[in-house]
């Protein structure tokens, strides 16, 4: 795992650890889109978010589970993956707003497209590494805490496998295409608050440009090194 100031938890320790790369996978995958059958069901009744994040995650993890190309790391699948699995439950825009703070409103429609290009390639490859630990893991959800009519909530669950029970939780927001996770908190850490930091140093040092070329260099770096 690298240790730039681009990956790098604020604390100065490596925020990537294996174990949370694993749980940000298995979580973000977790966030998978209906299937055609499921579809004509949630038109009668609409699912919950804690019943979305419960069902997908099973199945990807089966899905990951009988891919070798998956489990070997193969990029090209798990963008894929991420593209045709994860995306259309995860309102991106909103969490690479978040993570570049007050800085988004400056930015241009072309900045942010890049910010969340680039941000998402980071995603992916420095935590791609972690779907290689997938085996005999289960994702169980809390009992919701949340008003019935509520528009955002935060699911709790564990992954449960080998060794101690990964804390994972999500933040989403009810939307006219139904859930929509725009942030994860694995082992007691929020990712948009941890890159929050860290993209905040760079715009203050060196611009949202500046912000966006550091991205994209960390990008090129880890591809080398594939």
């Amino acid at each position: 795992m690298n240790d730039d100031p681009i990956t790098r938890h604020h604390t100065g320790r490596p925020w990537a650890t294996r174990r949370r790369g694993l749980a940000l996978l298995l979580g973000a995958a977790a966030m998978a889109p209906l299937w055609p059958s499921w579809a004509l069901a949630q038109a009668v009744a609409p699912e919950g978010p804690e019943a979305l994040i419960q069902r997908v995650g099973q199945q990807v993890f089966d899905t990951v589970k009988n891919d070798p190309a998956l489990r070997n790391g193969d990029l090209t699948r798990i963008m894929a993956l991420v593209d045709t699995v994860l995306m259309p439950h995860v309102n991106f825009e909103r969490m690479t707003a978040s993570a570049v703070g007050r800085f988004w409103r400056q930015a241009t429609p072309e900045q942010r497209q890049r910010l969340q290009q680039e941000f998402k390639a980071l995603l992916v490859r420095t935590y791609s590494g972690a779907l290689t630990q997938i085996r005999d893991q289960t994702l169980v959800i809390r009992p919701l805490r949340a008003a019935p009519d509520a528009t955002e909530v935060v699911v709790r669950s564990e992954i449960r496998g080998r060794g101690d029970p990964i804390a994972l939780d999500y933040r989403l927001e009810k939307t006219p295409q139904g859930w929509k996770v725009y942030d994860l908190n694995v082992m007691g850490v929020w990712l948009v608050e941890t890159y929050r930091t860290q993209f905040a140093q760079e715009i203050n040092a060196r611009g949202i440009d500046g912000l966006i070329a550091a991205l994209a260099e960390r990008n090129r770096t880890n591809a080398q090194r594939s």
